[in-house]
């Protein structure tokens, strides 16, 4: 399938170079277009990765344990997602931008969810997600007859990595109908997307064919229909990255490098030079 270039030399496919909304995301499903997701925190990364064509940018509740030094996402406060997923909407021209809702702000039910939601939408987000199967499911009824698109998010949730025991695989033996069941209650409730994180490549394979709604994988092998990465991972920003995650590149060695020169230039009194500075 053809598609067009954007201004920045990479292919779009999903939304022809325009923004990037929620029918966009059915048609892709219909047409077999691959979704392209990462996460974004902040308006650099956000514009960076917005340009380079990324069709959903998630403003994920892992900004506590990549960007803000903690365990897990279990700490991350809504005022916190409030302000990223600003930062980050006020940089993107074109991806479909997808907030977090964190631990604690709609666990309680729809009513808890929908006060959450609307904070995150006013901020800018375009849609946003929650974790958990048919619990959630009037949640996602609620709020997307309030008109707030849903995303959902099975197999594991980072959220309940007290519950399950640690960072394991979801999903397998007679799990694997429950969380089949899970989705299509997701689905049916209204979810614009699936997010299926640490599940076996079958069984994500067979929840993509039963759902008219796009499956996003991570860690869920390649029959999703998109995939999504902690933009730190994607880009080698650590040292260490899951198994599942794939370094694109070595942004952190490129930093650390860029850091130590500048460190260097600056004890050799070789920066700043005459051309930096402003005469008289």
């Amino acid at each position: 399938m053809a598609t067009p270039e954007s201004p920045y030399g990479s292919s779009v496919a999903v939304g022809g170079g325009k923004p990037v909304r929620v029918h966009h995301l059915a048609a892709a499903k219909r047409d077999g277009v691959r979704l392209v997701m990462l996460t974004a925190y902040d308006a650099v990364a956000a514009r960076i990765l917005d340009a380079a064509g990324t069709d959903m940018l998630l403003v994920g509740d892992s900004i506590g344990n990549v960007m803000l030094g903690h365990e897990s996402t279990l700490p991350v406060e809504l005022d916190e997602m409030v302000v990223a997923t600003r930062s980050v909407a006020r940089a993107t021209k074109r991806a479909l931008v997808v907030a977090d809702l964190p631990f604690g702000t709609y666990e309680a039910g729809p009513e808890q969810a929908l006060a959450s939601a609307v904070r995150l939408m006013k901020a800018g987000a375009n849609a946003v997600k929650l974790e958990g199967g048919r619990p959630r499911a009037a949640s996602v009824r609620a709020l997307t007859q309030a008109g707030i698109p849903v995303v959902g998010h099975l197999g594991f949730t980072p959220q309940s990595v007290n519950m399950l025991g640690g960072f394991r695989v979801q999903g397998r033996g007679e799990a694997a109908e429950e969380l089949l069941t899970d989705a299509q209650a997701l689905a049916e409730a209204g979810a614009i997307a699936l997010v299926l994180e640490m599940v076996p490549e079958p069984l994500a394979a067979r929840v993509t064919e039963s759902l008219a709604i796009p499956t996003i994988g991570i860690g869920a092998g390649a029959r999703c229909d998109g995939q999504v990465l902690v933009w730190t991972d994607m880009a080698g920003m650590t040292e260490w990255s899951p198994r599942f995650a794939h370094q694109f590149g070595q942004v952190g060695q490129a930093l650390h490098q860029a850091a130590a020169d500048y460190g260097a230039a600056v004890r050799e009194a070789s920066f700043p030079a005459e051309k930096h500075w402003f005469s008289s």
